[in-house]
């Protein structure tokens, strides 16, 4: 027995990183899930390698693609209890005063669509259908970034703040209805891409030269991986193990709250 059995989830970009890692575990757990996701190749693997999953191409900044993957949702599983709202795009670090005018308000435009506006746009298909579940949740991918600096760009930083703001004002919207909670991520080696305005389309976090080293930079010194996340998604996903709880992102990412990006070499000498 698993904690989502006869559970019905939909993860969008859920072919690859985070995404993928809750997938799997949801399935490991007794979920049914389906994916929206933008690849193809990623559709069509996922497909490959977890028969019981139903994936769709599609756009999540598209409203009608959400529709769409909600609607082919309930005709292979006959309902929805959890809507995971996951895709993500990165700014890999570019400052402020790195861009031009023009090419700023152009980036920002994209990184918001996808980062926050997809979000509002996949929590409202979903809504009608989530109404008609016993114990319906929304879930949503925050970062690091949606609390402190540093770990990204103004315009990731800010679209990450962005996605607080959606989970506290949709759990306030949809109570007592509908729970609505995040997860928030720290520095996780994974295929997270870039701003195609920028020219980092093809730009993926596990390709950074020592991205591993990078991602040690917290109290945990631990450079994490999609999998080291997916658990408190199965948790908020759970009506009996989280039934109490809305509004709220729970953190994970090695610690940064206690002592911020850095630390001393070596951390502290624990030696008594």
């Amino acid at each position: 027995m698993g904690w989502l059995d006869g559970r019905v989830a939909l993860v969008t970009g859920g072919a690859s990183g985070i995404g993928l890692a809750v997938v799997e575990r949801f399935l490991a757990e007794g979920a049914r899930v389906a994916v929206l996701d933008r690849s193809k190749e990623g559709v069509e693997k996922l497909q490959d390698e977890h028969p019981g999953a139903v994936a769709f191409t599609g756009d999540v900044t598209s409203f009608e693609d959400n529709q769409q993957a909600v609607t082919g949702v309930v005709a292979a599983f006959g309902k929805l209890d959890v809507f995971v709202g996951n895709a993500g795009i990165f700014d890999y670090f570019a400052s402020l005063v790195s861009f031009e005018g023009d090419e700023l308000g152009a980036a920002f435009d994209e990184i918001f669509a996808v980062n926050v506006k997809a979000y509002l746009l996949g929590a409202r298909a979903a809504v009608p259908e989530l109404l008609k579940s016993d114990a319906p949740s929304m879930i949503f991918t925050v970062s690091n970034s949606g609390f402190y600096t540093s770990g990204g760009g103004p315009l990731y930083t800010a679209s990450k703040h962005a996605v607080v703001g959606v989970v506290r004002e949709l759990a306030y919207e949809l109570a007592p209805k509908i729970r609505v909670n995040g997860v928030a991520p720290g520095g996780t080696v994974t295929e997270l891409r870039g701003i195609e305005k920028l020219g980092q389309g093809d730009i993926v976090l596990s390709t950074v030269p020592d991205i591993e080293d990078l991602m040690r930079t917290n109290p945990l010194q631990t450079a994490q991986h999609p999998a080291d996340h997916a658990g408190l998604y199965v948790l908020l996903a759970s009506a009996e193990n989280s039934r109490a709880v809305t509004g709220v992102v729970i953190n994970s990412d090695g610690g940064l709250g206690i002592r911020g990006m850095t630390q001393p070499a070596g951390g502290v000498d624990l030696t008594v």
